[in-house]
C-alpha cells in the first residue's frame, strides 16, 4: 500500500538499490544539504554523479551540465532543482531510457511539480514523489529517524 501520493516503501527500495545515480542539483555551495546528501551516498558506497551546468567539479568529482552526458548512464537519478527547472530534467531521463526518478522533498515543494509527476506517471516512471532519501537509510542519524517517526505518526510514511 502506497501513502497519498503514490509512493510506495517499495518504489524507494528499488530506488536505493541503484548503485550508480545522479544528484541533479548538486550545489556549489559546500554547506548546502544536497551536498550533505551527495557525501552521504558517497560513505554508502554509492556511485553518485553530480550534475550542475554551473560547476565542473563537486567533492572531487567531475560533474557534468546534463543528466544525458553522463558515461556510462546511471542507473537513477535524484532531482533537487527548482520545481520550474523538475520537468525538463524528467523529460531527459526518459528520453534517455532512465526509469527510476526521485523528487526530493523534505519540506515544502522540494523538487516536485505537478507538470513533472504527470509526465513521469504518463511514461510509467518509478517515481518517488517527495521524501528525503536520509530517512529510509537503516542507520539513519537522529535527525532523520525523528522525521520517519513523524511522519509514521501522521500516516504520510510510504508502506
Amino acid at each position: 500500500m502506497a501513502n497519498h501520493n503514490g509512493t510506495s516503501l517499495k518504489d524507494i527500495r528499488s530506488f536505493l538499490s541503484n548503485k550508480r545515480v545522479a544528484l541533479v542539483g548538486t550545489s556549489t555551495d559546500h554547506k548546502d544539504f544536497s551536498r550533505v546528501l551527495f557525501r552521504e551516498f558517497l560513505q554508502r558506497g554509492y556511485d553518485v554523479i553530480p550534475v550542475n551546468p554551473a560547476a565542473s567539479c563537486l567533492e572531487d568529482r567531475h560533474c557534468y551540465a546534463k543528466i544525458s552526458d553522463i558515461q556510462p548512464a546511471v542507473e537513477g537519478v535524484l532531482i533537487m532543482t527548482p520545481p520550474a527547472v523538475t520537468e525538463d530534467v524528467v523529460r531527459e531521463c526518459v528520453e534517455i531510457g532512465i526509469r527510476d526518478i526521485w523528487l526530493y522533498r523534505a519540506a515544502g515543494q522540494g523538487a516536485v511539480s505537478a507538470n513533472a509527476v504527470s509526465y513521469c506517471k504518463e511514461h510509467k516512471v518509478n517515481l518517488i514523489e517527495g521524501h528525503c532519501p536520509m530517512m529510509f537509510f537503516e542507520d539513519a542519524g537522529l535527525v532523520h529517524r525523528l522525521h520517519r517517526g513523524i511522519k509514521k505518526l501522521l500516516g504520510t510514511y510510504p508502506k
